[in-house]
């Protein structure tokens, strides 16, 4: 497992998942430095994993092999240009931050470094992350091996072939979560409806929820045959099927994600213009 000198940029809630994950494996605390403004965030940080923090991001990145950019996109532009003369020994960058393009990158950046741009989702928070990754031209074969061991620390991971796909990561598996959240919102619901109790209807839904992607996961036979399978003529998940497509379903969810992925390429867009 990679054991080089880390550094993360940020120490918010997905920086700390990605610590968490990369120390439960095995990784090193001494090798890795958290880059922080909040002294409480630091402190917390430090108490509970035994990990270096300071509030100089330069000192910190000077030292770096590897950098884990994890500030909110709008401070993104700021911290990288901050970062830039701390950059001279081209070490591999990881941003997480979503909608900021490689080219805004390394406008800011500098254009030789190697950079990989990420669409983690918020499941990485409990391990259970589905990740995609794009790397620039200068991200060799072992960078490329290393990106993925730091972001698989917290769950699955997918590279995609052209940045643009970024974007359908963004789209689909990004804001996801959501869209399962609220299909289990609209469950619970309807399951007190018909009588049942709060407590039951949401613990129905959640084991639900988790057996039925257990299931996907763990069989050979894609969902389709899966929900074929489950649906038997005239039964009753045959009647609640019909209603959702005849309701549409499937188109609004294709024009759900259509939207989301159309939202991430206008981001990405307006990153794109600041850089200039």
């Amino acid at each position: 497992m990679y054991q080089g000198r880390l550094t993360f940029v940020g120490g918010g809630n997905m920086a700390a998942s990605l610590i968490g994950g990369l120390i439960a494996q095995g990784y090193p605390a001494d090798r890795i430095t958290v880059c922080d403004p909040i002294a409480e965030t630091r402190q917390q940080l430090a108490a509970q994993f035994g990990v270096a923090t300071t509030d100089d991001n330069r000192a910190a990145a000077s030292r770096a092999e590897t950098l884990v950019l994890a500030v909110k996109p709008q401070v993104m532009a700021a911290v990288a240009r901050e970062l830039a003369p701390a950059l001279t020994h081209r070490p591999l960058l990881i941003s997480i931050a979503a909608g900021i393009p490689l080219a805004a990158l390394a406008t800011w950046l500098g254009s030789e470094l190697p950079l990989v741009r990420c669409m983690p989702n918020t499941p990485a928070l409990v391990r259970a992350g589905a990740t995609g990754l794009y790397g620039s031209a200068q991200v060799g074969a072992e960078q490329r091996q290393i990106a993925e061991q730091i972001l698989a620390a917290v769950g699955t991971t997918t590279w995609v072939a052209e940045e643009a796909q970024i974007d359908a990561v963004t789209a689909l598996s990004g804001s996801g979560p959501a869209y399962f959240f609220l299909v289990m919102e609209i469950l619970m619901t309807v399951g007190r409806e018909l009588g049942l109790p709060p407590d039951t209807a949401r613990a129905l839904t959640l084991q639900t929820a988790l057996g039925a992607a257990q299931m996907a996961q763990g069989s050979d036979l894609d969902v389709g045959e899966l929900r074929r399978r489950v649906t038997s003529p005239g039964g009753t998940t045959a009647a609640a099927i019909e209603v959702l497509q005849a309701g549409g379903l499937a188109g609004l969810f294709a024009a759900a994600l259509r939207a989301a992925d159309q939202r991430a390429r206008e981001m990405g867009a307006t990153a794109q213009e600041a850089s200039a």
